[in-house]
């Protein structure tokens, strides 16, 4: 491990890093270019990505959907009756202070809503049921 101080945007930081292979032999100062921040400016944040869908059949069992994760329903964007499509989105649930959006796994017809709003759910619980 090779103790170093990094200068970024004018902020020192020292980090430990582990050499894993050496092809200089002296020691010399480098400069990172990062992105052009305006002074004052808050930092550049990284770029948003599309929020996680997840379409979890049961396995086998193209009938019903069901929780890929413990947590909260936050919404329900669907009800008994509504034809969808493949990867439409269904349900939203909360874990961890991240919402994940449940898209549908098969084009058809909702049969049946099994849970509400707000109601705490187990990974493999069926959210809902398809005609």
């Amino acid at each position: 491990m090779k103790k170093l101080r990094v200068t970024v945007n004018g902020v020192s930081y020292e980090v430990e890093v582990e050499i894993l292979e050496d092809d200089e032999e002296s020691s010399q100062s480098h400069s990172v270019v990062a992105p052009h921040v305006q002074a004052g400016s808050p930092a550049p944040s990284a770029p948003q990505a599309r929020p996680p869908v997840a379409a979890a059949p049961s396995a086998g069992n193209k009938k019903e959907l069901t929780s890929p994760i413990a947590g909260v329903v936050t919404e329900i964007r669907v009800s008994a009756g509504t034809v969808v499509k493949e990867n439409d989105l269904l349900v939203i649930i909360e874990a961890m202070k991240m919402n994940t959006n449940i898209a549908s796994p098969v084009n058809g017809k909702v049969k049946e809503i099994k849970v509400k709003a707000g109601e705490a759910v187990q990974q493999g619980q069926v959210l809902l049921t398809f005609v």
